[in-house]
């Protein structure tokens, strides 16, 4: 069964707006949607309305949102919901992300809950996972994610996770300039489709994307993307430099 191909670009607290428009033109004007990938482009909140409007006719372009608000609506100062992010064009969410669960707290009954509130609206979640470098030497770091899932995403049915694409982003190898081998990568990853094949079945486990994010890159995108289980890239740095993310979408 074949899997959708994605290549996104997670731009963090980057990018001025029309730097981040500029960008935007650039990578469309050099990816079509003959290549069979799927780009995410996930900028700060303050600029989706803006890159949803420039990309609306492009149909191998999404937009994510890096996070959202766990209730529908409220008084919950300075947040976003699932409902505002729709209604401007926004397709994805990613939650999870390990700057979150680090710098903001987030564990992995609070991402459960935004993990709902996102399919509920109508909306697709990224899901991130991944272990920490002493979790990894201590040789933990199945188990760990095992948890991740099993805390975050495997409560939901089959028809809602069918809709989830998960990232496993390894913490040690984010913005360190350091890469999981091309074979720690793909070990990881039929570990993660294994685990979701015991909970949902092969039928499901072979239809979900699963990307990698840990300093993907043009020069190692290629051998990544050629493993079995490797579906694409949560892409950081690289997504901020239109030549270099579009030499990864172009690396499938």
């Amino acid at each position: 069964m074949s899997r959708q191909k994605i290549a996104a670009g997670n731009w963090k607290m980057n990018k001025t707006l029309k730097d981040g428009l500029d960008l935007v033109k650039d990578i469309r004007a050099n990816t079509t949607s003959e290549e069979g990938v799927l780009t995410i482009l996930a900028p700060p909140s303050v600029f989706l309305k803006a890159v949803a409007e420039l990309v609306a006719d492009a149909p191998h372009i999404r937009v994510a949102a890096q996070n959202c608000h766990q209730e529908e609506g409220g008084a919950y100062t300075g947040e976003v919901s699932v409902e505002m992010l729709k209604s401007i064009g926004v397709s994805h969410v990613i939650l999870g992300h390990s700057e979150r669960r680090e710098y903001f707290g987030e564990g992995n009954e609070l991402l459960a809950r935004k993990v709902d509130r996102v399919l509920a609206g109508g909306l697709l979640p990224i899901f991130c996972c991944g272990e920490s470098l002493p979790t990894r030497e201590a040789e933990e770091h199945v188990s760990y994610v095992a948890q991740q899932l099993e805390e975050g995403i495997f409560h939901l049915s089959a028809e809602d996770f069918s809709k989830v694409v998960i990232a496993y982003e390894p913490i040690w190898a984010i913005g360190t300039g350091v890469t999981a081998s091309k074979e720690q990568a793909q070990d990881m990853h039929r570990e993660i489709r294994a685990m979701i094949q015991k909970h949902y079945g092969s039928e499901v486990a072979e239809s979900t994307s699963i990307l990698y994010g840990g300093s993907v890159k043009p020069a190692n995108a290629k051998e990544l993307f050629a493993q079995a289980d490797v579906d694409g890239g949560l892409v950081g740095g690289a997504s901020l430099k239109a030549p270099d993310f579009v030499a990864i979408i172009q690396s499938f």
